[in-house]
């Protein structure tokens, strides 16, 4: 049976929303928090809907609007309403909903619980300093509301004459000295006493409707039925449910999430953190300095992959899943109430995990791109070279690294090649080059042993000269499926050059 919540004796199902406001690029935090809603939706039968805040309108960031849909759609996290998708509960930026706000605020104040407040900056400022003077915090709540600039001090006239000549915000009346008792799926009940809550403003002077306000009216009229969404909003949760009851609505069920910690010390993860660190905290790339998880090469199923698992507990122990995976077997009861630690070797492990499902032609075919400097080898010496370093990607931009050495004479490290001077690679490989005219590849391997053997040569002296000769390290794949994909001509060549390099150091020695 699919879930549903009881709202005025109608039977609605599970309606989510993602809510980020366009300030600048999506962090992974709200990405996770995206893909919770996404889950949570798909797993009930229910609606995920995409809804942009962007009421503030002094702190908009051109192009983060598109950033966030296409960060959305790269992680397959598509949204059945809103972003580019229309729906019946339109418009789904806030900027096109200012009619509804301006409706329900009038509603409020008609009925007494909001009133007009026209204190200027200056004078709440000077307020501020000198409570915080005394050891106090200033709050704009009944202790005080009565003697400041607001239509619950002035007449009727003086309101109307205010209204036509100053600038104005809009408070909700907070009655005082009374408990709100709230429920988070999380967290559990959570008690505040309504004097610690100030009036907080519903409308700015703009005329644009304050986070808070905007966000209860939306999520009232597009019927969502649960709100979930980061724990830095659940000091926000008793005023949210002011809102409802002012209204006399039913409040969604809350869910919030844990934060996403730095991978080391105290707080959340941040972009400085990101910078410090190198590694990425946005989904995809913003702009040059801020680099994302898909331009360094992870794969969408495996940062939704990650992410799932950071901050939820299944119950199977089970690490790696598709999305549909994830769709069943999320459930809410596998949410923790702690921080989660950022782990971006666990994350890149996890790619791994994925890349490794794919075979070599897949691979090959889906991420033709990164594979285009093998554009002179045939078909099938392609997909041997994938098979050969696929279980040394960890992300698709070490791809480029690792075929390399297929397409480019490599550069001996002369560090090293200085150790193994005494263990005679010239000697090696002159008899290397020699085996390698007169042998087929199937034999090369156990006739140059066979020589070692015989003439006492360490078996890992012969491997480490061929190797650094070969690629220009001491690590890589098997180096004798390396040779014959390069082939006879271009072995030789790099022998030959590895031989000359060999004599020069040894003369300067």
């Amino acid at each position: 049976m699919k879930s549903s919540y009881l709202c005025k004796k109608k039977i609605m199902k599970i309606r989510v929303r993602f809510a980020p406001s366009p300030t600048g690029p999506l962090h992974i935090g709200g990405l996770r928090t995206a893909l919770y809603n996404y889950l949570y939706a798909k797993k009930h039968g229910g609606d995920f809907i995409l809804r942009i805040e962007d009421t503030d309108q002094k702190r908009l960031v051109k192009g983060s609007e598109d950033y966030i849909v296409e960060a959305l759609t790269w992680a397959g996290i598509e949204p059945d309403e809103g972003g580019r998708k229309e729906g019946p509960f339109g418009p789904y930026n806030q900027s096109g909903r200012r009619d509804l706000y301006q409706k329900h605020v009038e509603q409020l104040v008609g009925e007494g619980k909001a009133y007009y407040a026209f204190d200027s900056d200056e004078d709440l400022q000077k307020l501020r300093e000198e409570d915080t003077s005394k050891g106090g915090a200033f709050l704009y709540s009944a202790q005080n509301r009565l003697r400041l600039k607001n239509s619950l001090t002035m007449t009727s006239q003086e309101v109307d004459k205010a209204l036509a000549e100053k600038p104005f915000v809009i408070r909700l009346l907070v009655q005082p000295n009374h408990e709100i008792v709230v429920s988070d799926n999380v967290r559990g009940t959570i008690r505040v006493n309504s004097n610690t809550i100030d009036d907080k403003i519903l409308m700015k002077k703009d005329g644009f409707p304050t986070y808070h306000f905007a966000n209860v009216i939306d999520d009232h009229l597009m019927e969502i039925s649960t709100v979930i969404r980061g724990e830095e909003w659940l000091p926000s949760l008793p005023f949210h449910d002011l809102l409802y009851t002012a209204f006399g609505w039913k409040s969604p069920t809350f869910i919030h999430l844990p934060l996403i910690l730095k991978p080391s010390g105290k707080g959340k993860l941040s972009k400085r953190d990101g910078d410090k660190l190198g590694i990425p905290v946005f989904p995809i790339s913003w702009n040059e300095e801020n680099i994302g998880f898909r331009e360094l090469g992870f794969l969408p199923e495996a940062m939704t992959n990650y992410l799932a698992l950071l901050g939820w507990n299944n119950t199977s122990g089970q690490e790696i899943y598709k999305m549909n995976q994830l769709i069943e077997e999320f459930h809410i009861e596998g949410i923790q109430k702690r921080g989660a630690r950022f782990d971006y070797t666990k994350a890149k492990w996890i790619n791994q995990q994925h890349l490794s499902s794919y075979t070599p032609e897949d691979l090959l075919n889906q991420f033709a791109s990164y594979f285009r400097p093998l554009k002179s080898f045939s078909r099938e010496n392609k997909i041997k070279i994938v098979s050969l370093i696929a279980s040394r990607i960890d992300l698709l931009s070490d791809i480029g690294a690792q075929i390399e050495v297929f397409i480019k004479n490599p550069s001996i490290d002369e560090k090293i090649a200085r150790k193994i001077l005494k263990k005679n690679p010239i000697a090696i490989l002159e008899k290397s080059k020699v085996l390698l005219e007169q042998k087929p590849f199937a034999n090369l391997k156990g006739e140059l042993l066979d020589w070692a053997k015989s003439e006492n040569v360490a078996i890992g002296s012969v491997m480490q000269t061929l190797r650094l000769s070969l690629v220009g390290s001491l690590s890589g794949p098997d180096l004798f499926s390396i040779m014959e994909i390069l082939g006879k001509d271009v072995t030789l060549d790099r022998l030959i050059s590895a031989t000359i390099f060999f004599i020069n150091l040894n003369l300067d020695s």
